[in-house]
């Protein structure tokens, strides 16, 4: 480890994961296209899938967190013009939380809302398509009087994992965020603290934290601070146990949020900054960054970088890189299922930021999406990143992926996704000790974001496991439907079928097929798509899949019966194709603390191999409950084109589930 060349990674991979791309708020206004689950920050013009002013959800416009909203009704642009910031201010009680029926929202429709931070805006629908809608909106700055913050979350800046897990909770030492409205002055923009001024402020942006821990409270250092975020060092000194945590902002405080201070609760950067995909490694020699075209070979010795190993004390609010000693948060780190060797772990220099420096093993599975998790000494896990190894561009053969592509497509700004599938489905019927199989043909066209298709959170090359850590319903997809046509499928029993749209505008396409359509040896299944009408379409196109004779067989089902969380699950299997891949996954589901939980895993493996392992580590996301395992024999994905298609992707699997209970 070269302590000289910390400062500038340090600084790069922190701007990774803080930067935020906020606009100025002096009477901000713009165009806008929301598509189902979407949310807009109309102090700032900014989109995501949740939080915000106002969401979308395809069918109703409903005001978040303290804003609120009021229909004036139809006008066009003319009227639009005529509402000013005295005017909007005027509507007074007639704004509500009440949400808006989008039948109540055609081309003219103007509406109000009382902004997070406490101004005024005016949006006017200029079109709507399916479950789509585009809006004109100006917000009056400084129009009103902001409502006091309110706390929704407390994260880790890395991890991100939510409250109710047992990998969750905030380290002493560690960098972590609070999301919410109204936090700090709604005009100021992400801006990282500079160390040429001194040590990390106590207070930013108008804003200031404290963390109660019984008796004890401490106070936070600031890197950054704004209405709907900030980042923050959470004291070495804070007691461990049980914390409330507060923010105070235009002399008013929120309500008390509840978390836990732990000793150590690591979380990895993602490039993305979702907790999740695609990890943040850089060479230990060069400070190069790997990505999806400079994989990482095995035996490199590599950088990967975030917070919450622990306590450091000497660095919670200065960059220090004198007595640098290790913080032994981690006893293990598994990339591909393999054991890495740890040659350091702790401070890097800046408050709050950790690295961990590992050996890449030799005879570590190669692929785009190689998993990566550290464990600490009681077996809980960090989040789950993935990182490419190999050499140059990297290549998953069975997911039909390589670096090249999947760079390429990252960096675009949407990408028109397609895929076709049959599932030949065996599941618990609804009689104890009883099974029902359902043979199903679907068909998606979507457009999704590059950053969504970069960050890959849900894809991991064979060998290895990922996982899902959600509260409540999870995150509503943003992706935007496209338009076949007519989308038909024909197999080798049962002739040819015509696939109907799950949901309106859905892009996803849906038959139940016959009993018996998937038979026992297998066969070939095609599908062919007319091409589309209405925009984004999908041109003309014909796939293929074939099944394997003899389809794959799960032969120790009644092992997932019971799954013991701190033990590992043996599965084996019989059957599949050579050469095709095996995905064991599990869930489960809880209640703590008053809100739903749910995690969930998915390992893959090779089809040859007849049996896998599912790690005590991977066991350990999942919340103690009911839920179910599922085994599934995957073909290999084959590519297809059609007309304003990026990639296309084809393939089948078979499946079989039973109802698990997780101790």
């Amino acid at each position: 480890m070269k302590l000289n060349r910390i400062p500038t990674i340090a600084i790069t991979v922190i701007a990774l994961a803080l930067a935020l791309p906020i606009a100025a708020l002096a009477d901000v206004s713009g165009t806008v296209t929301l598509t189902a689950g979407t949310a807009l920050n109309l102090d700032t013009g900014a989109t995501s899938s949740s939080g915000g002013d106002i969401l979308w959800s395809g069918t109703t416009m409903t005001p978040q967190s303290n804003a609120a909203a009021f229909n004036i009704g139809p006008g066009g642009a003319a009227a639009f013009a005529t509402y000013t910031q005295s005017l909007l201010s005027s509507l007074g009680s007639f704004f509500s939380k009440t949400a808006i029926p989008g039948a109540t929202l055609p081309v003219g429709d103007i509406f109000a809302v009382k902004t997070n931070g406490g101004n005024y805006a005016k949006l006017l629908v200029t079109a709507t398509s399916g479950t789509s809608i585009s809006l004109q909106y100006q917000t009056f700055a400084g129009s009103g009087t902001p409502t006091g913050p309110t706390i929704t979350q407390v994260l880790n800046n890395y991890g991100l994992v939510p409250a109710g897990f047992s990998n969750a909770g905030i380290a002493q030492g560690s960098l972590f965020i609070i999301k919410g409205s109204g936090l700090a002055d709604p005009n100021a923009q992400a801006v990282l603290w500079q160390f040429k001024d001194g040590p990390l402020p106590t207070t930013s942006n108008g804003a200031s934290v404290k963390v109660t821990v019984g008796s004890t409270t401490t106070v936070p250092a600031f890197y950054y601070a704004i209405a709907a975020q900030l980042a923050l060092v959470l004291p070495s000194n804070t007691p461990l146990g049980t914390a409330q945590v507060t923010v105070t902002y235009n002399n008013q405080t929120s309500a008390p949020f509840s978390i836990q201070v732990v000793q150590s609760a690591m979380g990895f950067d993602a490039y993305y900054g979702t907790g999740s995909g695609l990890g943040v490694a850089t060479n230990n020699l060069t400070g190069a960054l790997y990505n999806y075209t400079n994989s990482i070979p095995p035996g490199t010795t590599v950088v990967l970088w975030g917070s919450g190993l622990g306590a450091d004390p000497t660095r919670d609010t200065n960059y220090n890189t004198s007595n640098i000693n290790q913080i032994l948060g981690l006893s293990h780190i598994y990339i591909g299922g393999l054991d890495a060797t740890i040659a350091y772990q702790g401070p890097s220099g800046y408050p709050g930021l950790n690295q961990v420096n590992i050996t890449i093993p030799f005879g570590v599975a190669t692929g785009c999406n190689v998993s990566l998790v550290g464990v600490t000494a009681a077996g809980v896990p960090t989040n789950f990143v993935t990182f490419p190894i190999g050499n140059g561009a990297c290549s998953d053969p069975a997911f039909g992926t390589t670096g090249t592509l999947q760079q390429t497509l990252a960096g675009k700004a949407t990408v028109n996704t397609g895929s076709v599938l049959v599932f030949h489905f065996v599941q618990p019927g609804t009689t104890a000790g009883t099974t029902q199989t359902t043979d199903l043909a679907e068909a998606v066209f979507q457009t999704v974001s590059g950053a969504t298709f970069g960050s890959s959170s849900g894809s991991v090359s064979l060998g290895g496991c990922i996982v899902s850590e959600t509260v409540g319903n999870g995150s509503a997809s943003t992706a935007t439907p496209m338009d076949p046509g007519t989308v038909t499928m024909t197999g080798p029993v049962g002739g040819t079928v015509t696939l109907a749209q799950l949901l309106a505008s859905s892009g996803i396409y849906f038959a139940q097929l016959a009993a018996g359509a998937i038979p026992s040896t297998g066969g070939t299944f095609t599908f062919h798509g007319t091409g589309g009408t209405t925009a984004p379409i999908v041109g003309a196109f014909t796939a293929a899949v074939t099944l394997s004779n003899p389809l794959l067989n799960w032969t120790n089902s009644s092992a997932a019966a019971t799954v013991t969380r701190s033990q590992g699950l043996g599965v084996s299997w019989t059957g599949g194709a050579s050469g095709t891949y095996v995905v064991i996954s599990g869930s489960s589901s809880a209640t703590v603390a008053g809100q739903s939980v749910s995690g969930g895993y998915s390992c893959f493996a090779p089809q040859s191999a007849f049996q896998f392992t599912v790690p005590s580590y991977v066991l350990a996301i999942l919340p103690a409950g009911s839920g179910n395992t599922t085994v599934s024999g995957f073909t290999n994905y084959q590519s297809f084109t059609a007309p304003n298609l990026d990639i296309g992707t084809a393939f089948g699997a078979t499946q079989q589930t039973v109802n698990t209970i997780v101790n």
